[in-house]
């Protein structure tokens, strides 16, 4: 038997697989257990004549010939997804899925504009993934989503990236720090302060590590991390300042659990893009979900603020 045999599902669920390295998440995603994914596996092994996989620790990792497979079975996918939506298309299906890659700010406000959409179209479903802008990219890139909600894109070549929507970052401190009622402040008069920034890759540290660098200021870093979450608790935990989108912080803002430091030449202004593969075609619905964001976004955004802003306390 030869490669040949293997069953489009067995090539999916492989597929998944050595993405994820995680039999558990791959039953998740298929609905089925994780033995029975071990078992098409092992199919797929069967088929082709060598292991794809093997065990680590508690882990598993790709051998030479799964890696050798996954490029081949990714073309082959992605060919016939490719094929799938002409035909859809040519159908002018107005329903169906979409995957949407969020860089992990954009899950701030990403949800209530999707909730919009859906509502006007209810039999839409929506899968939002997430990740930092490096690895957003490369779902786009990879034809893994269908559409993604993220700042500007690395691979402008690739990918075809429109603004939809104004996104500004702005430094944030405790309500008990030092500075957080000057009226007005100079960079200069943070160099003094700790500093907590997100991880490489991230836009939001590519967006902090710019504007230090250009302003010739060297902040003091005293903690990294991946999540806005964390971050936020940081800073109200007195640990440090730290320059956030706004989206992230409007709510913790309005309710004064966070206070926004009048920094000259802040905020810093980029804006939100709706992206997607150049050569990937999008489906009705993908592209009426690109439109929304694109006429909408921004009032959505507007208006989510509006309502934060409504819940700060009576002074």
């Amino acid at each position: 038997m030869t490669i040949q045999h293997a069953t489009l599902r067995q090539l999916q669920i492989f597929t998944a697989a050595a993405r994820s390295l995680s039999f558990a998440r791959v039953a998740e995603r298929f609905g089925l257990t994780p033995g029975a994914v071990s078992f098409q596996i092992k199919q797929v092994e069967g088929h082709c004549g060598f292991p794809l996989f093997e065990r680590v620790g508690r882990g598993v990792v790709l051998t030479e010939a799964g890696r050798d497979l996954l490029e081949h079975a990714t073309l082959i996918l992605q060919a016939l997804d490719n094929a799938d939506r002409q035909m859809q298309a040519l159908k002018g299906v107005t329903g169906g899925n979409v995957t949407i890659g969020l860089v992990s700010t954009a899950k701030y406000i990403a949800p209530h504009m999707v909730s919009r959409f859906q509502a006007e179209r209810p039999g839409v479903s929506i899968h939002l993934q997430d990740g930092n802008r490096r690895e957003v990219n490369a779902m786009v890139a990879k034809g893994e989503v269908d559409l993604a909600i993220m700042g500007r894109p690395l691979d402008a070549d690739e990918l075809l990236a429109e603004p939809f929507a104004r996104h500004p970052s702005i430094i944030i401190c405790a309500p008990g720090h030092p500075l957080a009622k000057a009226p007005t402040l100079r960079l200069a008069d943070l160099a003094d302060s700790d500093f907590i920034a997100r991880e490489e890759g991230a836009g939001t540290r590519a967006l902090t590590d710019a504007y230090f660098q250009g302003q010739g200021f060297s902040p003091r870093i005293v903690m990294t991390s991946s999540s806005n979450e964390t971050i936020k608790q940081a800073v109200m935990a007195g640990i440090g300042v730290a320059l956030l989108s706004r989206h992230t912080v409007n709510l913790e803002l309005a309710l004064g659990m966070l206070r926004e430091l009048k920094v000259e030449g802040l905020p810093l202004m980029r804006s939100w893009y709706i992206a997607h593969r150049r050569s990937l075609p999008l489906l009705p619905v993908h592209a009426q979900l690109r439109s929304y964001l694109l006429e909408r976004g921004q009032a959505i955004i507007d208006s989510l603020h509006a309502g934060h802003r409504a819940l700060a306390p009576s002074t």
